[in-house]
């Protein structure tokens, strides 16, 4: 294989098992053209790993207590969305739905020409990718198997996931099924796509709308925009700290870190 002759990708790896951490990694050093920055054992590690140093690829696990592979998507920002590369010990016949999707995988024990392969998709991916559509598409998978029915699914996708706001909650629609949730309770939402991820009591809800319709129906007083598609409840934000770029990281009472652009500082620095 002739490795790719641009910058570093930079990456960082999310395993619970230390020994999978370390076996990817050394097989990684055999790759020029890749970095590891951190080694993740949970979700909480990656999300702020991600913040910090918004690594071009992450080497994900699955199957972790505490947070999966999957709810680790739903949580992480999708301005600062890195290709995502899952490492698991499905068979075949399970990750098919992976490819489908564009996201590549690694089965367990990883395999140095399925890796070689693996990283020269992430390079390709990164000149040409959206980190927005990639968490759409992430978004959608992770939808597709929270085991609703076909139907269930369809219905979802059709009817748009409607939001209809009564008083100071959201309705949001989840194929047959509806969540009322308090919108002083919402941390902050971000935008996928066509898909808005509402993040209120540990809890991530996932609709199909838009970030203006849903930014309508919030108090501005309350809700602004920190990122290009990301919506923060001021009153949940604990500290706010400059980074080396000129941008600000946002660390909220729910244990979330965001980022918040510069352009947005002059915006919202007054409610701080």
């Amino acid at each position: 294989m002739t490795h790719t002759k641009q910058k570093h990708l930079t990456a960082i790896i999310v395993d619970d098992e230390e020994l999978a951490r370390q076996g990817l990694a050394m097989r990684l050093e055999d790759f020029g053209e890749i970095e590891v920055l951190q080694h993740c054992q949970n979700g909480k590690e990656a999300i702020e790993a991600i913040v910090e140093h918004e690594p071009d690829v992450m080497f994900l696990d699955i199957q972790m207590p505490g947070m999966t592979g999957f709810e680790l998507i739903r949580e992480i920002q999708a301005d600062v969305m890195p290709i995502i590369i899952f490492v698991t010990a499905y068979d075949a016949f399970a990750v098919d739905a992976f490819e489908v999707h564009a996201v590549d995988y690694l089965l367990k024990p990883v395999e140095a020409e399925r890796l070689a392969e693996a990283i020269e998709k992430a390079a390709q991916l990164r000149e040409q990718r959206a980190a927005i559509t990639d968490k759409q598409k992430l978004l959608h998978l992770a939808v597709s198997l929270t085991g609703k029915s076909s139907a269930a699914i369809g219905e979802l996708l059709e009817s748009g996931a409607d939001i209809v706001e009564q008083a100071d909650r959201l309705a949001i629609k989840d194929g047959s099924s509806i969540t009322f949730v308090p919108v002083r309770e919402i941390d902050w939402i971000d935008a996928a796509g066509d898909y808005m991820c509402v993040h209120a009591r540990g809890e991530t809800h996932i609709m199909r709308t838009t970030m203006k319709e849903l930014e309508a129906r919030l108090d501005p007083s309350i809700f602004q925009r920190v990122h290009r598609s990301t919506i923060v409840n001021l009153e949940r934000v604990e500290k706010v700290s400059s980074h080396i770029n000129g941008e600000f990281h946002l660390k909220l009472s729910c244990g979330s870190s965001l980022k918040m652009s510069r352009s947005y500082k002059e915006k919202v620095k007054h409610f701080f």
